[in-house]
């Protein structure tokens, strides 16, 4: 194990007042958002619109690594740069997805797991090659009548532990990622009485696989209402729970967590981690940000497959990684 790499990288993507910009979509994903914006999602358009996004100057102020999806880091620029290259100059640490998407879990309806260990040692060590320094893997857990199950749980902690055990072995830095989803009318204690028994088998997980938790990050979806619950927890609340979860089920040990937006807006995201670091604290853990679509969103319509509007989403993208800069201090002031 190349522990001291890990370790390093771990705390250097949790440097004070940095997160990490998830571009990590995949062809299909990628491809729904693209139609949203009436542009075609060929790789061609892809290259141009990741290029943008990790051509941004300045990126490298708030953002300490990025999230890329197989493709990406396969790709060059325009001009013939390397994308994990154009990440570099800027002091930005290359990353990847690694898992191969979820599949229905058997004998368990209404539930998935998700595939990619077959082959993962082979691939780790190739990414590692290009550039990579760190992985991702995200897991899916549906909140419903009866969800999750015991049998679910166990199956994904198992699966991000061996990625996460594979990944260190390769000097990669493993991202572990258990997403609770916000979809349903469940409440807010259900929501943290799920995120808790998920972290508690991922944790019991990562300890019989062996892996180092000080060459790890996790992240996690936040302690929220779902999404058609009609009573919807504020702001405090849902800060207050999310601590309240993770404090007792997550070890010290860990350099940091980095929070998935999980389907909040682009505000919503901001406020709440805000409101962790400057009423909460301390922290035994860094707490910062690995958002998606709540860093790319507006910056995505702003460009609208043109070159000529580059210049202004990438404005957009920076004001983004700045606001959520200062949440991940506590001294984000509003928008």
């Amino acid at each position: 194990m190349k522990r001291a790499e890990v370790e390093a990288t771990a705390q250097a993507l949790v440097a004070n007042g940095k997160g990490i910009l998830a571009a990590d979509e995949s062809t299909g994903t990628i491809t729904k958002r693209f139609d949203a914006i009436d542009v075609q999602s060929t790789p061609d358009s892809r290259r141009a619109y990741r290029e943008m996004l990790l051509s941004t100057p300045g990126l490298g102020k708030y953002i300490s690594g990025v999230i890329m999806y197989d493709e990406t880091i396969r790709q060059s620029a325009a001009d013939g740069t390397p994308m994990v290259e154009l990440q570099k100059r800027q002091h930005v640490i290359p990353g990847i997805k690694v898992d191969k998407g979820t599949t229905p879990l058997a004998a368990c309806p209404g539930e998935t797991v998700t595939e990619g260990l077959d082959g993962l040692g082979e691939r780790l060590a190739e990414y590692h090659a290009r550039g990579a320094r760190f992985a991702k893997w995200r897991a899916v857990i549906r909140i419903g009548d009866g969800l999750p199950t015991d049998t679910c749980l166990s199956v994904n902690a198992h699966a991000l532990a061996r990625y996460a055990a594979l990944c260190q072995s390769d000097g990669l830095t493993p991202i572990v990622e258990p997403e609770v989803l916000m979809d349903g009318g469940h409440d807010i204690d259900t929501c943290e009485d799920v995120t808790a028994r998920t972290l508690r088998a991922v944790f019991a997980a990562l300890a019989e696989q062996r892996v180092v938790l000080e060459g790890m990050l996790l992240k996690p979806n936040m302690v929220i209402s779902g999404t058609d619950c009609p009573r919807r927890a504020g702001v405090e609340e849902v800060a207050e729970r999310t601590l309240h979860c993770l404090r007792r089920t997550v070890p010290a040990a860990v350099p940091g967590i980095v929070f998935l937006s999980g389907g909040q807006s682009s505000e919503e995201a901001t406020v709440h981690l805000n409101a962790m670091n400057r009423d909460f604290g301390p922290h035994p853990w860094k707490l910062s940000f690995s958002y998606g679509r709540a860093l790319q969103n507006r910056a995505l319509k702003a460009w609208r497959g043109a070159a000529e509007n580059a210049e202004a989403a990438q404005q957009l993208l920076l004001r983004r990684a700045r606001l959520n800069s200062d949440a991940a201090r506590g001294v984000y002031a509003g928008e």
